[in-house]
């Protein structure tokens, strides 16, 4: 057996390091952070949603993988492609898997702020989609006008749904969590199948328990949402929208 030397170790440690480093996961790794939930349908007015309700700039308010955990649907009126991988927190990687629909314009998120939980509530909605111009300050304090972002009035965070709703100014620590929805042609149609990305439903769940009691006038706020799921525009199911 031949004599295994010094330089040779430095040169198969140094190896094993560029490895590390460079290892990037698959689509199919990278999806393995996804978390598959009911398959339920997207309804409007009791009948199956279809592309032609989804107008540009409309946010649509509706309640999955949970009966109380809000999540925002709308149309940003041009295609979204698939972008990079996607980071939570904790440094779980994920890929956003674009925009959906005819065009491939219609994203979905959690309405859930990656900050302190903000969400869209029954009396007042402090989170929201601007499709038109806004302005804000980046983390460099300066000011920047820009159309098509999530905002989050109460602490001021925004993010960019064209690109997996990825923190763009504001206290924010990640990303919102995708809900991944399916498209399919044959009958123009909408179903929610799982969440990518930094849910924080677990804690939502628990912090709100009571509030959520109130307002959904149900025990057992961990209820999973099935089959079908009624969908508002954020003007109907909010009473007041705040705007900052």
């Amino acid at each position: 057996m031949k004599p295994f030397s010094r330089r040779n170790f430095f040169k198969l440690c140094g190896a094993y390091v560029t490895a590390l480093t460079s290892f990037r996961p698959t689509a199919s790794q990278a999806a393995m952070s996804s978390k598959h939930y009911n398959s339920v349908k997207l309804m409007r007015n009791g009948r199956p949603m279809i592309s032609e309700d989804f107008e540009p700039g409309q946010v649509f308010i509706f309640h999955y993988p949970y009966v109380t955990t809000p999540c925002i649907i709308f149309n940003l009126g041009e295609p979204q492609e698939q972008t990079e991988l996607m980071h939570t927190k904790n440094g779980t990687q994920y890929l956003w898997q674009g925009g959906i629909g005819p065009s491939r314009s219609i994203v979905a998120y959690s309405a859930i702020c990656a900050h302190r939980m903000t969400y869209p509530a029954k009396s007042a909605s402090f989170l929201n989609y601007r499709h038109s111009k806004v302005v804000y300050f980046d983390e460099d304090h300066n000011r920047q006008e820009r159309e098509k972002i999530i905002y989050c009035c109460s602490e001021r965070s925004v993010y960019d749904p064209a690109k997996g709703a990825q923190v763009i100014s504001g206290p924010a620590p990640q990303p919102l969590a995708t809900i991944n929805v399916e498209y399919k042609k044959e009958d123009d149609s909408f179903f929610a199948l799982g969440t990518s990305g930094g849910d924080l439903f677990d804690k939502f769940l628990s912090d709100y328990e009571f509030r959520l009691q109130l307002d959904f006038e149900i025990i057992d706020v961990k209820k999973l949402t099935v089959s079908q799921v009624e969908v508002k525009t954020i003007q109907e199911f909010s009473q007041v929208i705040v705007h900052c």
